[in-house]
């Protein structure tokens, strides 16, 4: 029976999940009038007078950008509270990644922050309604540790995305052990919160993002379980002390109320949110959708059966292959697009290098499944390695004597692999340098650190880029024109990796 709680919460969000889905009836209003609402915003910051915008009817007179371009107007010397491109005050900004491997901080203002508390409000509002039926509510959301001391971190977990009411509502419901956030050790933060989800017997959600995330914890339970067991030995009850004890646990025994697993599923992350439905059969694995530190751009709604975006928040245009541009209501399914977005914390035709496949249409409005990056970016567990970033960590590691050289990520378990055709060094000695040279990365650092990718390792063989022509060839690509990067976005196959080692 579901929590008089829950279903409370489910009628404080039902005013909200209605007018969205009166939206999707009607995306092509809804989107004309988020544009102007946008372009007002626009219209009254610096930027858009130095752009000289004065109505939507000017919109095509604004560059289609992407962050490069724009971070001298968010940052210039340092953060500021006032930006160029927004006449609202920044509240924070957000770490993510940019173009060229640095740091990309996002500034964050109360609309958008609005923006994602909206999509919260319509993806909780759907699950209390058509999920599963939830009676505990018990909630861990992830947490990211500051692996760096020296890094400031701008969100404390998940939740800092929404608004200070809904904050103060989910709290009672969270597992978080106090202070988890500000731990710099990861075998520290991972023990920390082992013992905190052990403890939580009446675990209802995890909300994560990679699902690599929650197999590190799984495997950091598993292998420590006798010291977890002998911490744990007058916390927890009998049965979940023996069954802590297992040589292959079962986690929906160890968590019998689990209900929903919220976590990437799409793109590279897909094959790791299949193991976690082996795992934990009858739990509901769920798609995060399309969601950035820039903005949120679908949301996951089973009633719909696939991911809607968030068209009453963010003015969507998409790119074809052959460069035109469409609006939402004009896409074609099956057909795939690239995202230009423009939303509500001062970002107006930013290219942010997602790419999406309309899979059908839900209401009057198309659904965008999640196909990967449009540049050249490696991503198996949020890692988010650049092309160009790639590029100068093997230039900083010195290669003499190499003609050949590309770097290629390995799913399961994820690592990458350094393909040369000759070194002056061994590879364990050029694995070692490389491991450093891409831990520079925020996010590579982290996922290191975390233990969701292994080490690198390094093949050297003058063999290698035959091998990998002919392979293409088999393919269907002609040997004559196969151009070999230096990091290739897809996995390898493990029949290819065979062959190197």
């Amino acid at each position: 029976m579901m929590h008089p709680i829950i279903q409370l919460f489910g009628q404080l969000l039902a005013p909200t999940a209605r007018r969205f889905y009166q939206a999707l009836n009607d995306p092509k209003s809804t989107q004309i009038s988020v544009q102007k609402e946008i372009c007002d915003r626009l219209i009254a910051s610096d930027y858009g007078k130095a752009l000289g915008i004065s109505s939507v009817t000017d919109w095509q007179h604004i560059p289609i950008v992407d962050y490069d371009a724009l971070s001298p107007l968010i940052l210039g010397h340092e953060k500021r509270q006032q930006i160029p491109l927004t006449p609202e005050a920044i509240l924070f900004y957000e770490k993510t990644s940019g173009s060229s491997g640095a740091v990309k901080w996002i500034p964050y203002t109360q609309s958008l922050r609005r923006s994602f508390n909206q999509m919260f409000c319509v993806w909780a509002h759907d699950l209390i309604i058509n999920g599963p039926k939830f009676s505990t509510g018990k909630l861990y959301a992830c947490i990211s540790p500051q692996l760096n001391a020296t890094e400031t971190q701008s969100l404390q977990d998940d939740l800092d995305y929404l608004d200070g009411w809904l904050r103060w509502f989910l709290r009672p419901w969270l597992v978080m052990p106090n202070g988890l956030n500000r731990l710099h050790n990861a075998q520290v933060f991972k023990h920390q919160l082992a013992l905190a989800l052990l403890q939580a017997e009446k675990l209802e959600i995890i909300s994560i993002w990679s699902p690599s995330f929650l197999q590190v914890h799984l495997k950091y339970i598993q292998e420590h379980r006798q010291l977890l067991q002998a911490e744990l030995e007058k916390r927890i009850s009998r049965t979940r002390l023996q069954l802590l004890g297992e040589d292959h646990i079962s986690w929906t025994q160890l968590w019998p109320n689990l209900k929903l697993i919220s976590c990437w599923d799409s793109a590279n992350a897909a094959d790791q949110a299949k193991g976690l439905r082996s795992q934990f059969p009858g739990v509901l694995i769920q798609g995060k959708g399309l969601l950035a530190t820039e903005a949120p751009m679908t949301i996951p709604l089973i009633a719909a059966g696939g991911y809607v975006p968030v068209l009453d928040e963010v003015f969507f245009e998409f790119e074809d292959d052959a460069g035109s541009l469409h609006k939402l209501h004009e896409l074609s399914i099956g057909k795939e697009y690239t995202i230009i977005l423009s939303q509500k914390g001062g970002l107006y035709r930013y290219r942010i290098g997602d790419r999406i496949l309309v899979t059908h249409y839900y209401r009057h409005t198309p659904c965008l499944e999640f196909l990967g990056r449009h540049q050249a970016i490696s991503d198996l567990v949020g890692e988010k390695l650049h092309e160009t970033f790639v590029s100068h960590a093997l230039n900083s590691i010195n290669l003499s004597g190499t003609g050949f050289k590309s770097l290629v990520p390995v799913a399961n378990p994820p690592y990458y692999v350094l393909l040369l055709d000759s070194a002056t060094e061994p590879s364990e000695i050029i694995a070692q340098k490389l491991d450093q040279a891409l831990s520079e990365s925020h996010h590579y650092y982290r996922a290191r650190s975390l233990g969701q990718l292994a080490p690198p390792q390094v093949f050297i063989s003058n063999e290698i880029s035959e091998v990998l022509a002919m392979h293409r060839v088999r393919s269907g690509s002609v040997w004559g024109g196969i151009k070999h990067s230096i990091l290739t976005t897809s996995p390898i196959t493990t029949e290819l990796l065979q062959k190197f080692k």
